[in-house]
């Protein structure tokens, strides 16, 4: 089996051709933001560990984390930290999550590139999240009802989102709601009237990114804080990372090997 082929997708799982490395085996489950992050620097990995196959799946970063939890995981990626309710869960199971940051991410609000709209403020994207802004009209586009697209509740992403945008309102009922990424991006690429939000990694030029508050989204603008929606992608281990977890968390925080996947996925290696 090559190593690309080894290496699973979001809500996959792989499905090792030898049962005897199975004991070697790293379980990985958690956020599609932190997953594109995890296959290119799990497949270096893996070319240089040819001993430890990893198995990586999406889903959310609460599934990660409950998939911790309960011990189905080795390593949980998260976009966000850990709740005090997950905690107490986590503890009452013998299970101590330890928290790694792996990398910088902005969130951005994204349009279909027919929209004429290209800069918004965060109580702009609050008023079109909670409802009270529902025409493009009102922001400089065209005369059409605006389609608001959303992370799912378990989501780090939209955890985030309502902390760093929503400023405790709620998101509104008849926003449509994507598990993944890659969902919100085809959603908004197929709708000219579409806004959802995505990582950063995720830009492309299916989509538009807009600026907000003025800012433009960037590695740059990320990192210095500039950019109103940024925050650090998390992994999570039970307890200290130890033998085989350690040499993979080892591998992501290296400038030259993890931090340089971290990059070239188009998200913001941490500060050295």
């Amino acid at each position: 089996m090559s190593i690309g082929k080894m290496l699973v997708t979001a809500l996959t799982v792989l499905s090792l051709s030898a049962p005897a490395l199975a004991a070697q085996e790293i379980v990985i489950n958690g956020s599609t933001t932190v997953l594109p992050v995890m296959q290119k620097a799990g497949e270096a990995f893996m070319a240089s560990h040819p001993g430890v196959p990893l198995s990586i799946s999406g889903g959310g970063s609460g599934n990660g984390i409950k998939a911790l939890i309960e011990k189905q995981c080795a390593v949980a990626m998260s976009s966000r930290d850990i709740k005090d309710k997950e905690k107490a869960a986590a503890e009452k199971n013998g299970v101590n999550p330890v928290r790694t940051a792996i990398a910088v991410d902005a969130i951005v609000p994204v349009v279909n590139t027919a929209n004429k709209v290209s800069a918004l403020t965060t109580q702009q994207l609050r008023d079109i999240y909670t409802g009270k802004l529902t025409n493009w009209k009102d922001l400089g586009g065209v005369d059409a009802k605006i389609v608001v697209i959303s992370r799912d509740t378990s989501s780090g992403t939209f955890e985030c989102w309502e902390e760093l945008v929503m400023n405790k309102e709620r998101v509104s009922p008849s926003a449509l709601m994507q598990a993944s990424n890659g969902a919100v991006v085809q959603a908004v690429s197929n709708n000219k009237n579409a806004i959802g939000y995505v990582g950063l990694g995720y830009l492309d030029k299916s989509t538009k990114g807009l600026k907000v508050n003025d800012v433009q989204a960037s590695a740059q603008t990320a990192l210095s804080k500039q950019w109103p929606i940024a925050r650090e992608l998390y992994i999570f281990t039970d307890g200290q990372p130890a033998g085989v977890v350690k040499e993979l968390v080892d591998y992501l925080l290296d400038p030259a090997k993890g931090q340089k996947s971290v990059r070239e996925v188009g998200y913001v290696p941490l500060a050295h």
